[in-house]
């Protein structure tokens, strides 16, 4: 699902209409976030999944609006959820959810601030944010620090779940440090967009990582009535 900005005066609409499953919950679509949801609530019978990170193979493939939108559905289930944007190359939560990002996961991480005052609320009840803060000039080693583990620890105090926006897995490492520290991965991939041997290649450097691949959402993949639905296969 694409929206390309056309002026100033349509940003906000633009990256609101992103969140579907928050304006439309009973579009098709939205229920296929909810089967996603679903799955990945099935996926692990012997634990709860605590935390998911989201990533694809490049950018522009629709990883951070597939991000979003299963924060809302988790949250929309009553769950108390934590969206956080480790992204810290190019963010966008700050965006989508319309936020400011003075302060967000790098100044926690860097122990210029805590958890708790890094953290806003957002429009959507039982959805809190952390966005990534200022960009920093060593995103990989920042999420690959101890603190980074601590903190996950303590996320886990206060919320159900968790939920990671990170970088595609091809162009840098963030992804693939990330991978192992999360109970969970999910892989967006755009139909059409992306060659089976990228997609597999970024399977098995996330699988190399000793991360836990739940599945893949096809996205953008067009339906016959010209409608676009998201998928959910397992690895």
């Amino acid at each position: 699902m694409v929206f390309k900005k056309r002026n100033k005066g349509t940003k906000k609409l633009v990256h609101m209409r992103s969140l579907i499953s928050h304006q439309k919950p009973k579009s098709p679509i939205t229920e296929q976030y909810r089967t996603i949801r679903t799955n990945i609530q099935f996926s692990n019978v012997d634990s709860d999944i605590r935390s998911i990170m989201v990533t694809s193979s490049f950018p522009a493939e629709g990883k951070s609006t597939t991000t979003a939108n299963l924060a809302v559905v988790f949250a929309q289930q009553g769950k108390k959820v934590l969206f956080v944007d480790a992204d810290l190359r190019k963010p966008t939560v700050q965006y989508t959810f319309q936020l400011e990002n003075h302060v967000g996961l790098t100044n926690v991480l860097t122990r210029q601030t805590t958890l708790r005052s890094a953290v806003q609320t957002s429009h959507i009840e039982s959805l809190s944010i952390l966005t990534s803060g200022p960009i920093p000039p060593n995103p990989a080693e920042l999420l690959g620090s101890q603190t980074m583990e601590d903190l996950m620890n303590e996320m886990y105090e206060y919320y159900d779940i968790v939920i990671f926006d990170t970088p595609p897995v091809l162009p840098v490492a963030d992804a693939n440090i990330l991978a192992n520290l999360c109970h969970g991965i999910v892989l967006v991939v755009k139909s059409g967009g992306v060659d089976r041997d990228s997609a597999l290649k970024a399977t098995e450097i996330l699988k190399g990582a000793k991360g836990k691949l739940l599945g893949a959402v096809v996205n953008q993949k067009k339906q016959s009535e010209g409608n676009y639905y998201y998928y959910y296969g397992t690895k």
